[in-house]
């Protein structure tokens, strides 16, 4: 039973997506309405084409929805403009991709520490230093300098958590982090994101396939046909 009396990170009310292929209206969210709340580490499952990704793209603002609204930290997306939705996003919601996106010409360092150097107040000394702890907090001491190129897949998504997480977000959205990975790597960033979440206390939401992953979370979603089912057994 999820503790209502936490203070919400996230909540999305009637939450619709719908695109035009030709003469034809897709209806990809059909209404989707959920809370999460400050420190949970939730999954949402389902099958490819649901509407999953849709969704934590909304909810990230890198989307916009036909209707319904998003608030991230009590701020409804609805009501910003394009540069406040980022100056939002820089602030409160760090994103994992499967495939990491990292900078190819940058460092490890550099990767992490780029969304807090697009900030204005925020000096590069002091983002190359909690760029630097949060790496070494994900085990990667040793590849502070190294380019993406030069990194593991599984140490590239470290990276990746990283740079999520380096501007101290209320909300990390993770969409399939181990999907890309082989089994034993798999599992080791599986641990990693359930200790971050425990230690640092940051909201987690995670799209995934991987019963593993969705195995450790406090609680499991699942999206079906555009639409959200709470309290699923992983």
């Amino acid at each position: 039973m999820t503790d209502m009396s936490n203070p919400i990170a996230l909540e999305c009310t009637d939450l619709k997506k719908s695109y035009t292929e030709g003469p034809s209206k897709v209806d990809v969210l059909k209404g989707v309405s959920f809370q999460l709340l400050k420190g949970e580490l939730v999954a949402i499952i389902g099958n490819s084409g649901s509407g999953k990704t849709t969704l934590l793209h909304m909810i990230g603002g890198l989307d916009i929805p036909t209707s319904g609204h998003v608030k991230v930290n009590s701020q409804d997306f609805s009501k910003l403009t394009d540069t406040q939705r980022g100056d939002v996003r820089n602030e409160h919601i760090g994103i994992v991709y499967q495939f990491h996106h990292l900078l190819a010409e940058f460092s490890a360092l550099e990767n992490v520490a780029m969304p807090l150097m697009l900030r204005k107040n925020e000096s590069v000394k002091s983002a190359r230093k909690r760029a630097q702890d949060l790496l070494i907090r994900v085990g990667l001491s040793h590849r502070l300098d190294h380019k993406p190129s030069e990194l593991s897949g599984g140490e590239r998504q470290r990276v990746a958590i990283a740079r999520a997480l380096v501007t101290e977000p209320t909300v990390v959205l993770a969409d399939e982090p181990t999907g890309n990975l082989d089994i034993h790597t798999a599992k080791e960033i599986q641990g990693l994101i359930a200790e971050l979440n425990r230690d640092l206390g940051i909201s987690f939401l995670i799209v995934t396939h991987d019963l593993g992953l969705a195995g450790q979370v406090g609680r499991v979603l699942k999206m079906e046909d555009g639409l959200l089912t709470d309290n699923v057994e992983a």
